[in-house]
């Protein structure tokens, strides 16, 4: 929300400081974005006056003017400008100024070997306009050498005001006016809505679809003229960002900002019978003022005549009813929409506009009777014409609740004690009706002693709906920064553990992941279609998402960080490490899943060992083990298995299993298709590691057994096995492991070799075994009997002992 301080001080009487202001703002909610000042930039252009104008000597389309700037010394100034003639008044920029079109610092400079100090400008070049064929003229008595931003009333700071959600009232300026007076920074002015003098009907109106439009005004004005508004109209649109378009447009466009009171104008000759306000009709279309066209159903809200549809209801109007020029007869809308069906609408059109968001937050309901009177009086003030009667078709809604209230609710509730009377006299100012009554429920004076107050809001508060609401008011005039700060009780002693299993996991696994070298992302949960499809698909998609590219709930955390991958080596990043903590979105249940990545260099190139290394799919591998040893799961116990999914590499992939069914962990090189769809280059690993599938530790009760280091040495035995090629050494090592769970402790794969020595189709693995005594040594009948079942059990796995 835009205005300028001019425009606030049309209702706020006041002498409060820029500063005050913007201060006052901000504490009582409204927050303050920026302010800005149009004038500064334009603070080194003087009001100026042609002396001379002579042709250029080197050039047939410029001139050498004098030009007088008011400190008596004329200088000379080089224009191209078709109107620059001796007596004309206009902006001279001197040097050192900076043009605000273009950033240009003026400076003194030759122009086709002919001095120049500065530039006489033009509308567009100081950015009030779209004029460029020739510079500025102004009336002929304007005062030479003054500040053209003084001059042309520039110097009016414009603010910019976050709205939240739930103050509709202060989506026009004379609501933001009320909140400043309640805060104590002046006086609201009185409202000047006298209808105007009314002579025949109205229009005619019908309402058949009051659950969208209940309450439709309308008045006509004939013998209008459109022609431009006036200036200080326009100054004051466009300082708010809205492009002047013509006198009947610009007037419902300032109603709506001065008011927060959106309206719509009509060309009476373009309309075909009377006004009707219904639902839609499947297939309908309308061509809107936006130049779209629009296809419309019968949940949308609609203004309409004999001929068909010329008004998407409260959202924008019809191209083909719009005024123009030649326009001399008009009828002035002023309308309660329903805000859930606005919201709807426009949410299906993909559709938004000024008046949009103001419906659908909910507009005065009790204002149409001031609001098209307002307008009926600036259409006839500046337009001219005469105003008929009028018609009132429908009951606006009532808003507005009444409850009661404890003045005691501002301590208990909002931790301010503040007086009655001051309460009382907060909400008055805000519009509310309050009325102080005795123990039965009857009105008395406050000075007499009361119970409560019996509290009514205004019908431009609708999001006021019970006695919290009116502790928010209070404290928020009075002031949030003086609630005084007052800490929680505390339990003596260690706080009690408030972290749950999975937030510890968390934690742990995030700590994990940056000790080994990965740098941790956070990227979008909402991905786009395409995206999604390149991961196997998303379940769940937005019907109504802010953006194409965020529509779709992510199925993995992959085309986030391959995308993350991409910028950073379109930065020149030659090795990327990242991981994120995140949710998956499946059909069934959220999933938490900890993904990481492996991109472009593990080790750079140099003299030890030559050329730049990439990341394998065994680099993933150590990294998955790593993390879900981490994460607490039983890393000897798990099976490699196939199956990672199409976004894997077939041959270069894995998955980490207990069991058949339960997947911890995938792994390994993703399918170059992928990688060509997120445009990265190069060969890329990673690692998905499951956490929602990690089984919990059992409970083995609150104290950890003491640590006692085993008395007697361990032993090692290597084997060498001939297996089949196609057998997996993990298969092999996890049965050697559990030949004889009491005396193995470990098992691990020291050797791979295949050629001479082994026959086609087969592969040597050798195996140490580490066996680890209790009470006493072992003998070797003992370490013998071991070693019979260490090849027992690789025996049933098809391996023979190599001799």
């Amino acid at each position: 929300m835009k205005f300028t301080l001019s425009w606030l001080k049309q209702h706020l009487d006041t002498d409060a400081t820029l500063d005050q202001i913007d201060a006052a703002l901000t504490r009582i909610g409204l927050e303050v974005e920026g302010i800005e000042n149009p004038g500064e930039k334009l603070a080194a252009f003087r009001v100026a006056k042609v002396l001379t104008a002579e042709r250029h000597p080197q050039a047939d389309k410029l001139q050498v003017l004098t030009v007088d700037t008011g400190d008596g010394v004329p200088l000379q100034v080089v224009c191209g400008a078709p109107n620059a003639r001796a007596g004309l008044v206009g902006v001279l920029g001197l040097p050192g100024a900076t043009v605000p079109a273009n950033g240009m610092v003026l400076k003194v400079a030759a122009v086709r070997g002919v001095e120049s100090n500065g530039m006489m400008c033009s509308s567009r070049e100081l950015e009030l306009g779209d004029d460029h064929d020739g510079i500025i003229e102004l009336p002929a008595d304007a005062p030479i050498g003054t500040s053209f931003a003084d001059y042309a009333d520039l110097n009016d700071p414009v603010f910019d005001v976050s709205i939240t959600p739930n103050r509709q009232d202060c989506m026009g300026v004379r609501g933001i006016a009320r909140d400043l007076a309640a805060a104590g920074l002046g006086t609201l002015k009185p409202l000047d809505a006298t209808p105007v003098k009314a002579e025949g009907p109205g229009p005619e109106v019908r309402i058949e679809a009051p659950e969208g439009c209940p309450a439709y005004f309308g008045q006509t004005v004939r013998g209008v003229t459109n022609g431009a508004s006036p200036d200080w109209m326009q100054a004051r649109l466009k300082a708010v960002g809205q492009r002047p378009i013509s006198a009947l447009v610009d007037i419902t466009n300032y109603v709506m900002i001065d008011h927060g009171r959106p309206l719509h104008v009509y060309d009476k000759a373009k309309l075909s019978g009377a006004l009707t306000v219904r639902k839609a009709k499947p297939g309908e279309q309308v061509l809107a003022l936006n130049e779209k066209t629009y296809t419309l159903d019968e949940s949308i809200t609609v203004i309409a005549d004999d001929n068909g549809v010329h008004d998407i209801g409260g959202i924008m109007g019809g191209e083909d009813t719009g005024v123009s020029e030649a326009t001399t007869e008009v009828v002035i809308e002023c309308a309660y929409f329903d805000p859930e069906h606005i919201a709807r609408a426009g949410q299906k059109l993909l559709l938004t506009s000024d008046a949009r968001s103001r419906f659908e937050r909910g507009v005065d309901a009790a204002f149409l009777e001031d609001g098209i009177a307002i307008a009926a009086r600036l259409v006839t003030q500046i337009c001219g014409g005469t105003a008929s009667e009028v018609t009132r078709a429908g009951t606006p809604p009532q808003v507005g609740i009444t409850t009661g209230y404890d003045p005691a609710l501002a301590e208990t509730l909002g931790g301010l004690a503040i007086p009655a009377g001051r309460q009382k006299a907060i909400l008055e100012s805000l519009g509310f009706t309050v009325e102080p009554l005795d123990a039965n429920g009857d009105p008395v004076e406050l000075s007499e002693g009361f119970d409560a107050f019996r509290v009514t809001a205004p019908s431009w508060r609708r999001d006021i709906d019970g006695p919290a609401d009116l502790v928010e008011e209070v404290i928020r005039i009075e002031g949030i920064d003086n609630v005084p700060s007052t800490p929680l009780p505390r339990t003596p002693g260690v706080a009690t553990p408030t972290a749950t299993p999975e937030q510890k996991l968390e934690r742990r696994m995030r700590r994990t992941a940056a000790a080994r070298g990965f740098n941790e992302a956070v990227t979008w949960s909402f991905i786009a279609e395409k995206e999604a499809a390149a991961v196997g698909g998303g379940a769940w998609a937005l019907a109504n998402p802010i953006s194409e590219d965020l529509k779709v709930m992510r199925p993995s955390l992959l085309p986030g960080l391959l995308m993350a991958a991409g910028r950073n080596a379109k930065r020149g990043a030659t090795s990327v490490r990242l991981f994120e903590i995140g949710r998956r979105y499946l059909a069934d249940a959220e999933k938490l899943t900890l993904t990481a990545l492996l991109a472009g260099d593990k080790r750079a190139r140099g003299w030890q060992a030559g050329k730049a290394a990439p990341f394998d799919a065994y680099d993933a591998k150590a990294e998955a083990l790593a993390l879900l040893e981490a994460a607490g799961a039983p890393v000897g116990n798990l099976q490699v298995m196939g199956e990672a999914g199409e976004a894997w590499h077939p041959g270069q992939s894995a998955t980490l299993r207990l069991g058949p069914k339960t997947v911890l962990a995938a792994f390994g090189m993703l399918h170059p298709t992928l990688l060509r769809q997120f445009d990265l280059d190069g060969p890329v690993a990673a690692v998905e590691v499951f956490l929602d599938a990690i089984p919990a530790k059992r409970s083995t009760g609150f104290m950890r057994p003491a640590y006692t280091p085993p008395p007697l040495q361990a032993v090692t035995r290597d084997f060498a096995f001939i297996v089949p090629a196609e057998l997996a050494a993990g298969d092999l090592v996890r049965a050697v492991r559990n030949a004889d769970k009491a005396a193995i402790t470990d098992a691990r794969l020291f050797d791979l070799f295949t050629g001479a020595g082994v026959e086609e189709g087969k592969k040597s693995l050798a195996i140490e075994v580490t066996l680890q005594p209790g009470e006493k040594s072992f003998t070797d009948a003992e370490i013998k009997a071991v070693a019979d079942k260490v090849v027992a059990a690789a025996t049933k796995l098809g391996a023979t002992l190599r001799g």
